[in-house]
Parts: C-alpha cells; sequence; structure tokens
C-alpha cells in the first residue's frame, strides 16, 4: 500500500488534505450542503474562513489550482462584488449568523496580486456581513513579486496576522524554468517589507524537486532560509497532479518526467530538516517547520484536520461544514453569474459517514507526525488501535510509525512519506480510485 521510495514522480502523485476522495465528490449531495448552512449550529465548533482569490501573473508549470492569469481591475472588482455577495448570503445564514470566525485564510491563485485600494475596499465591503477581526489567525498568502512596501503595510491594516511567502527557490534559473513570476531579488525586498511590518506570523515556502533542482543548489535554499530565520518554513515535495503544465506536456508529447524521483526528494527533506533543527526549527508536520512550538502555531491547519467548520468562498474553493464536504463552481464566469441570482454556487458536496469522518481526521493528523488517540476516541466512540490494527501493525513492522499507549508516533522514515501511508487507512473502494 506505499509508495516505492525510488520511483520516479509521474502523473497523478498527490498531497492528502481530505477523505473520502475529491473524485467522489458529487453535485446529487449538493441539497446536503445548502442544508447543513440552514441547520443551527453546534456552538462548540470553531468557524473559519477561505477566500479563494483565484488571479495570477503568470500560471505556474506545476501549478494544479483554478487560476486566471493578467485580470485586469473591471474584472476584479466583478469578482469582489460576487465575494461581497456571496459573504451576505452566507452570513444570513441559521448556520452561521451570529457567529465569530475563528480563524481565516486567503489563498489562491495569488491573493497579493489585488491592489492596496483593491484589498482595503475587499476588507470594508466583506466585514459588513462576516467580520475577520475576531480570528484568532488571518493568514495571506503572498508571490514576492506582487508586493511592495505600501502593499504589505494594507496588509498588516487589514488586519493579516499570517504571511505565508511563496518563495520556492532561490534560483533564478530554477524559477524561470518552473514557470514562476518572481525572482531572487523580489524575494529578498519582499521579505525585508513583511519583517519590518512586524506580523507575529510570517512563513516561506519552499519546493523540494523543482525542474532543474541540484543537491548543490537544494543545499544553498534551505541555508538561506535559515538565514531569514522565519517562524514557520514549509517545504512542500514537487508532485505532478493531472491537471498542471508539466503533466500535460508528459503526457501529450510523451516525454519523461522532469521531476527528482520521491528518494531524492525525501533525503533533500531530510537534508533540510536535520540542518533546520541545528537552527532551533522543530517539525510540526511532513512539511512544516516552526521555530517556537509555544506560539507558531498555524490554527488554520490545526482546524481543518480537526474537523471545523470552514466556509468556502470564491470560485473552485473547498469547505466542510456541519459534517459536509463541499465545493464550489469552479469556472469565474459560472460562479458569478449564480452568485448574481442569490444562489449559493456550490457544485459538489459529500456526506461522509461517522466512519469516513474519523479516518480523515486520523489521516490528516498523522501528517503531523504524532496523533494523540483519546481526543478521536472519545470524538467518534471507537477504540482506534482496534480499528485500524492491520495498517497500524503493517506500518510499525516497516519502520514508519510506533504505537505507544495513547499516542501513534511517525518515524523520520514514515513522516518523509507520510501522504503514501495514508491510502492503507481508506476504506477498500478508495485505495485506488482517483483523489482528485
Amino acid at each position: 500500500m506505499t509508495t516505492d521510495t525510488s520511483a520516479t514522480t509521474e502523473v497523478g502523485s498527490y498531497f492528502i488534505s481530505n477523505y473520502p476522495p475529491f473524485s467522489q465528490w458529487k453535485n446529487d449531495y449538493v441539497p446536503s450542503a445548502l442544508e447543513a448552512l440552514n441547520q443551527e449550529p453546534d456552538a462548540s465548533i470553531p468557524l473559519g474562513l477561505y477566500m479563494h482569490i483565484p488571479f495570477c501573473r503568470k500560471r505556474c508549470k506545476f501549478c494544479y489550482f483554478r487560476v486566471y492569469t493578467q485580470q485586469n481591475a473591471k474584472t476584479i472588482e466583478k469578482y469582489v462584488q460576487s465575494l461581497e455577495r456571496e459573504f451576505a448570503i452566507l452570513a444570513d445564514k441559521p448556520g452561521v449568523r451570529g457567529r465569530d470566525l475563528d480563524f481565516a485564510y486567503f489563498g489562491g491563485g495569488t491573493p497579493s496580486y489585488l491592489s492596496s485600494k483593491q484589498l482595503r475596499s475587499l476588507r470594508d465591503r466583506l466585514t459588513e456581513h462576516l467580520s475577520w477581526e475576531t480570528a484568532r489567525e488571518v493568514t495571506f498568502e503572498c508571490e514576492p513579486g506582487t508586493l511592495n512596501e505600501d502593499k504589505v503595510k494594507t496588509l498588516k491594516e487589514i488586519g493579516v496576522t499570517r504571511v505565508s511567502l511563496g518563495v520556492e527557490n532561490f534560483n533564478d534559473t530554477i524559477l524561470e524554468a518552473n514557470g514562476r513570476a518572481h525572482l531572487s531579488p523580489e524575494v529578498l525586498k519582499a521579505y525585508d517589507w513583511i519583517q519590518n511590518a512586524g506580523f507575529p506570523q510570517v512563513n516561506i515556502d519552499l519546493i523540494a524537486g523543482m525542474i532543474g533542482e541540484t543537491d548543490e543548489n537544494w543545499r544553498e535554499c534551505y541555508e538561506k532560509a535559515a538565514e531569514m530565520q522565519p517562524d514557520n518554513i514549509t517545504i512542500y515535495q514537487m508532485e505532478l497532479p493531472h491537471n498542471t503544465i508539466i503533466s500535460q506536456e508528459m503526457k501529450e508529447l510523451g516525454v519523461t518526467s522532469p521531476i527528482a524521483n520521491w528518494e531524492t526528494k525525501r533525503r533533500w527533506v531530510d537534508e533540510a530538516m536535520n540542518y533546520l533543527a541545528e537552527y532551533g526549527y522543530h517539525a510540526s508536520s511532513g512539511n512544516e517547520l516552526i521555530r517556537n512550538p509555544e506560539t507558531d502555531r498555524f490554527i488554520y491547519r490545526d482546524n481543518l484536520f480537526r474537523g471545523s467548520d470552514i466556509l468556502a468562498t470564491g470560485v473552485s474553493s473547498f469547505g466542510h461544514f456541519q459534517g459536509v464536504h463541499y465545493q464550489n463552481l469552479d469556472k469565474i464566469d459560472e460562479y458569478m453569474d449564480t452568485i448574481a441570482t442569490g444562489v449559493l454556487p456550490v457544485n459538489r458536496a459529500l456526506v461522509p459517514t461517522d466512519h469516513q469522518r474519523l479516518i480523515r481526521e486520523f489521516v490528516l493528523q498523522m501528517k503531523e507526525g504524532k496523533v494523540s488517540l483519546p481526543p478521536l476516541q472519545e470524538k467518534f466512540g471507537v477504540d482506534i488501535r482496534a480499528e485500524f490494527s492491520d495498517a497500524l501493525s503493517n506500518q510499525q513492522s516497516a519502520g514508519y510509525l510506533k504505537v505507544e499507549d495513547d499516542r501513534v508516533t511517525l518515524t523520520r522514515k514514515g513522516l518523509l512519506q507520510v501522504d503514501s501511508l495514508l491510502t492503507e487507512y481508506f476504506e477498500p473502494q478508495h485505495r485506488s480510485v482517483r483523489y482528485t
């Protein structure tokens, strides 16, 4: 059930972020998502927000998200108007009405593609309906080349508490080969502005295994990251979902994968973790390192992995509300036209069983490197060690994890390839289906 550690990175590799797989979500379940929004909420469950800003300067060759490049101010204004209508509809739903947002995440695309004026307008108009002023964390993704000093100050002004800077690599040749819009001088300028603004949390992203990566260059990347001393460093291993430019070229032109194999990528991440540990960083998941475990919390991730309510807003965005998974329409014109009629733009959904919800929370928490069993056992009324006995035994024997008392702890070997382990916990009908 696990991936061959020396295997080539082929089309279809995936990073697990939900269960059951997205391919199983159907339009038939949309009424269930709408019904969940119309039900009185469980006040003990935190409420969060995901907002998708789909605009980018360029489409990266490895990107698999819904993005639109080089859009003008008129299109952006129409999109913001649609977001405002969506917020107004959601805020009036019984499941949402009167609740405070505990966390918010602005993802993309490139949220920082918006101008300072557009960002202030977004804040002013949307917070009339759902305000993130109460949120303990507001994360905002930034592409370095879209930032200037005024825009960074604007992010602080509109309530952003956690900036995530998409560095990916410090080598300009590699950045260009992978279709990134920014170059390394823009990274350094943007980072200085961010540090001067004094955000409570700053994260930088790196990707192990980009086209053209070498041992020497990768070492320079994590050494530079340590020198910058951000609060969080996220290191992704390059994957090739079906709808990336690289994947399309491989399928249409019959070319071999230009991405480093899994064994190499895991070795690179392992090296980075070891080096960063010398600078005081601690692994908080298979791809996230933090400087201070007491203060550096990724609240959005913690809630996503534990079944909290997350409102999906914007084109193609994913949400989870009162036990129902759902996703918005994934084409921008269709999304905006639907909102204009006063209808929520939900495109597909799924009502997971209690057992599937248990699997979801267990496997997602495994990505953090350790799972405390009592909270899950109390929540779902199941003996976790008995429920997953075969998979836990297999993976413990293989050296991927240890089961001790009330905790499952992944070894470094397991942590570096955790996504490849998780399908063994899936229900049989989901173990070989397409994930997305």
